[in-house]
């Protein structure tokens, strides 16, 4: 149901009032300012002015239970409200909303990450386009990877206590783990039949007293649910007997609060009090998302758990501390042998009086650790769990901390693409990430993971859209991570149980998981979606993702190569180039994704310089061998008047046939020439070249989307020849204006050029 304008209005009015209060009541002194621009949904239907409203849900109003709405005050389809009361350094996570609802229709519904905003010392204002994210960045030459044994990987992600029972229980365990490797990869490199994975996540493994493993009572130990530590062993020699590589859930930020370490901490034992943090009243802090932290022990203490009051978080400002989980992790690379860590919740591990994650001691905890396990065992990989944007996450993975992190916004972008059949925003995220935001292709790809919504449930069960996501998955750059399942569109939502439900192997009893009633009831369509049948149906999802895993394993381009974005002039089709000049032969990909259900034919793509050659160009999908092209690339890097039927999935090995057809000289330019911004995305400043090619007046200026001017950048008498304008971001009045794409227009005279600029922040 539609909130009225006018009840909006007086809610907007009663939180106003009750702001202004709060900030009588406070010394703190920044106002941040909350602009969303409504244009593009009024336009396609979404949000209706006159029965809408728009507000804002974040960490800092316990995510919308207390309303605050935007006001349209000039009628601009920009909704603006200011808040008071923060601090420089207060990070802010939000969405915007239509009408206080979590009904679908808030930003990035189900997939995507929250906005994030650090507060500064001075002016703060917030301007985004609604449910649009900004992107940018990009790749200006060909990447130099940097490459170890996991860029050669696909990673498998398994709950054990969900894979397979071995003994009648009812809950999985080591050797029914061990029963099933031939399933994900029999170690043979002539058979088809099996996943083709080559690694393993195992989610926790240590002894703990929930279902999930995340509340460790012991870092040395294994879940007896699970079985012994020979049993461990017995599956970790079965793997890398395989080829399966292994890496375990390490869970440092946290453990349970039933941990001897904790036990003898809350008793005040010398020397254990400091291994957690402890306060004598409430600090009052809330976590990133709105959550309480300090949780009371007694009548006059109170502790800190970022997560739950069952998971007190220790604390690294102990020396023992540290000491002691570095050792558990040497126990498992050097004693057990396992090839690397996932790291839970890396964000949280150091906190600072007001700040509760990304904190610099953080950062260099990262480091401390990466560097003490490559002393250990050099070969490790550590893989941790950033939860956050881009640009927040790519630090864990720099300077020698981490080795990759996993890329949520990509996967965001991925599902929000395939779920919209428009490829523009995952094209903008593939190109920051493929830029020097990252090492060169050190992250991990996914679609959904143990904490999200199963990705099968996300794009509507949708067959065609599932095959978008595999594809993407499986040839974007990055280190690839499954989540078990997946392959087979298991679904699951909600409750955490449901999305970890166990595997479905047949349509038989309890799905040929156990022999008795599973810990957790099956997820729906289990009698359908199960290894048993779709390994008997060539068209099968199974047998894509196999499909897909085998073409990633046989072409290094997939594994190792260059990634440049190209542009195409149809919003659903997403192609880029993978090259790999190293291979013997050389390879070169051309990869496109109509991420549509409706064919899309007289598409046309360019390609950087210096991705792709012009020339004539043989193109066999290695996807499906029928399909055989010929592409011809001009000098401008176009490739014109393709076309890729609906859900179309295609990797096209190039072989060059024949050099570009020449063409005459073009004819000199001659008027006013106004070239393309670079960099372009930009940030934080930009270059416009023009050229006169006669002396007189020019004026270069800048315009925000609905042609208001903002700024401008030259208006003089200049000389014929070649000249430049540069603009930093910023308006007239010198305030920085939000990301998005603006519009930057030359005239000389009668005569008038413009160019998009986007800027990304």
């Amino acid at each position: 149901m539609h909130l009225s304008r006018i009840a909006m209005t007086r809610v907007a009015a009663l939180y106003l009032a009750a702001a202004a209060c709060l900030q009588a009541s406070t010394a703190l002194a920044l106002d941040v300012t909350f602009q969303v621009r409504m244009a593009t949904q009024v336009l396609s239907g979404n949000f209706d002015p006159a029965a809408d409203a728009v507000d804002l849900a974040g960490s800092f109003n316990g995510w919308g239970s207390t309303l605050m709405p935007l006001q349209d005050a000039d009628q601009d389809s920009t909704y603006v409200v200011t808040l008071g009361g923060f601090n420089p350094g207060d990070y802010l996570e939000y969405k915007f909303r239509i009408n206080g609802q979590w009904d679908g229709t808030e930003e990035f519904p189900g997939i995507g990450n929250n906005r994030t905003y650090t507060v500064v010392d001075g002016a703060n204002l917030i301007d985004v386009w609604y449910n649009e994210r900004e992107a940018g960045g990009g790749a200006t030459e060909p990447q130099v990877p940097e490459l170890h044994w996991w860029n050669d990987a696909v990673f498998y992600q398994v709950f054990v206590r969900s894979f397979q029972d071995s003994d009648g229980n009812g809950i999985g365990d080591f050797p029914g783990l061990t029963q099933r490797l031939d399933y994900l990869n029999d170690g043979d490199p002539a058979t088809d039949d099996d996943l083709g994975v080559t690694a393993l996540w195992l989610m926790p493994i240590n002894a703990s007293p929930s279902y999930h493993g995340y509340d460790v009572t012991d870092y040395r130990s294994i879940e007896p649910d699970y079985g012994t530590m020979a049993d461990f062993q017995a599956f970790l020699a079965a793997a890398h007997a395989r080829g399966i590589k292994v890496i375990i859930d390490f869970v440092m930020n946290h453990c349970s609060s039933q941990h001897p370490w904790f036990t003898a901490s809350r008793a005040n034992q010398p020397g254990w009090r400091e291994w957690f943090r402890w306060s004598g009243s409430n600090p009052g802090e809330t976590g990133p998302w709105g959550q309480t932290v300090w949780h009371r022990m007694g009548s006059v203490s109170y502790y800190y758990g970022l997560f739950t009051s069952g998971m007190p978080d220790l604390n690294y400002d102990t020396p023992a501390v540290k000491a002691e989980m570095f050792d558990a992790a040497s126990y498992w690379l050097d004693t057990v042998g396992v090839d690397g860590f996932r790291l839970d919740a890396v964000l949280y591990i150091d906190e600072d009086p007001g700040s509760l994650q990304n904190t610099p001691a953080t950062l260099q905890f990262w480091q401390d650790f990466n560097t003490h396990v490559e002393s250990v065992a050099p070969e490790a990989m550590t893989v941790g769990e950033a939860w956050t944007t881009t640009t927040t996450a790519a630090p864990y993975s720099a300077a020698g901390r981490l080795d990759l992190c996993f890329e949520f916004d990509l996967a965001g972008a991925v599902l929000g693409a395939v779920n919209g059949g428009d490829a523009d925003w995952l094209g903008g995220k593939l190109a920051q990430v493929c830029g020097d935001v990252y090492r060169y292709p050190q992250w991990g790809t996914f679609l959904s993971n143990h904490d999200q919504d199963r990705v099968f449930s996300v794009i509507g069960q949708d067959p065609g859209r599932m095959r978008v996501a595999a594809g993407l998955l499986l040839t974007l750059p990055g280190v690839p991570f499954v989540y078990y399942g997946e392959e087979l569109g298991m679904t699951g939502t909600g409750d955490h149980r449901n999305i970890r439900a166990p595997m479905q192997w047949t349509s038989g009893a309890n799905a040929g998981f156990s022999t008795a009633a599973p810990w957790q009831p099956l997820g729906a369509g289990w009698q359908q979606d199960n290894v048993a049948l779709q390994d008997a149906d060539p068209g099968s999802l199974l047998n894509w993702y196999r499909r897909l895993v085998d073409v990633r394993e046989s072409a290094p381009a997939l594994r190792r190569g260059t990634c440049a974005v190209m542009g195409s002039s149809a919003a659903p089709v997403l192609a880029f180039v993978r090259a790999d000049s190293s291979a013997s032969p050389a390879q070169a990909l051309l990869c496109v994704a109509n991420t549509s259900a409706i064919a899309q034919g007289a598409v046309a793509l360019t390609a950087p310089a210096w991705a792709l050659a012009p020339g004539i160009y043989r193109g066999t999908d290695l996807l499906d061998a029928v399909d055989v092209r010929t592409f011809t690339v001009d000098q401008d890097g176009r490739i014109a008047n393709l076309g890729f039927d609906s859900h179309a999935v295609k990797v096209f090995a190039l072989q060059p046939v024949a050099a570009a057809p020449v063409t005459p000289p073009a004819a000199p330019r001659t008027g006013l020439r106004l070239e393309q911004n670079h960099p372009n995305p930009f940030n934080p400043s930009t270059t416009f070249a023009y050229e006169l090619d006669a002396p007189g007046r020019v004026r270069i200026s800048v315009y925000d989307a609905r042609g208001r001017e903002l700024a401008v950048l030259l208006d003089e008498e200049r000389d014929a020849g070649a000249g430049r304008a540069e603009w930093d971001g910023h308006d007239a009045g010198g305030r920085a204006v939000g990301a998005g794409v603006y519009f930057v227009r030359a005239r000389a005279g009668a005569q008038e050029r413009m160019v998009k600029a986007t800027l990304v922040k």
